[in-house]
């Protein structure tokens, strides 16, 4: 008896299922039987159009944490900038009321700007930074150098997220989310291989019956994962 894959499967272990069921079907290579070499083929395409979205979500997963790793670095600056001005001493209070004047330009409504035009304003608001006759007030205020350098050092890590996003979005299949290819796999696994399988086990046991028991482990291997997780108390994300 072969099960049903649960739709309750995270979209990697669906995706590593599929995997699985391709490399178990290519081990048995039952070549006289188009219909299942059809079967299989789509499968691995769906596979891969569903490793290819899960990249693009890491990367654009990736892409927002160091947006918001940026944005603290820049309100660190801000708040720093603010208090310092309120210093008593005149020394620091200045210096710290040029650089705020630097920074209001930019405002840390920047922050709140769409990726791009803030990572304008940013790189903007650094090289305003860089004026020499601003080095002596950055130093000025304890700490001042050390945030604009994790700024800038944000900055970075944002554009090459940024890249890395850019080049997820240029590959195939991207308009179409990872959540949804997951359920048409798991559809296309019960419907139709699942179901086929069963029918030519009992028809053809000799032919089919080392691979239906392999695609049975392998789904059961699955669904106990899913399983466990529920009894665990963990809530099963079917994302």
């Amino acid at each position: 008896m072969i099960p049903k894959l649960s739709y309750k499967t995270r979209t990697t272990e669906v995706n590593s299922t599929s995997e699985n069921l391709g490399l178990t079907y290519k081990k048995q290579n039952i070549k006289e039987d188009n219909y299942l070499t059809d079967l299989f083929t789509n499968l691995q395409n769906k596979s891969d159009l569903l490793r290819t979205a899960i990249n693009r979500s890491k990367a654009e997963s990736n892409l927002d944490a160091k947006d918001v790793m940026r944005d603290e670095k820049v309100q660190a600056l801000y708040y720093l900038l603010l208090g310092a001005m309120h210093n008593p001493n005149a020394a620091i209070s200045a210096p710290a009321a040029k650089l705020y004047d630097v920074f209001i330009k930019y405002g840390l409504k920047m922050t709140q700007k769409s990726y791009m035009i803030e990572s304008s304003l940013v790189e903007s608001m650094l090289e305003d930074y860089e004026a020499v006759d601003l080095q002596a007030d950055i130093a000025a205020v304890l700490g001042c150098a050390e945030l604009i350098a994790h700024i800038e050092t944000a900055q970075n890590d944002f554009k090459t997220a940024n890249i890395a996003w850019e080049e997820a979005k240029s590959k195939e299949g991207l308009t179409v989310s990872a959540t949804k290819i997951k359920k048409e796999i798991i559809t296309f696994i019960n419907d139709n291989i699942v179901v086929y399988l069963k029918a030519m086990n009992l028809a053809k046991n000799a032919v089919y019956g080392e691979l239906a028991q392999n695609v049975s482990q392998i789904i059961n291997d699955t669904n106990q994962s899913v399983k466990r997780r529920t009894k665990m108390g963990e809530e099963v994300v079917a994302d």
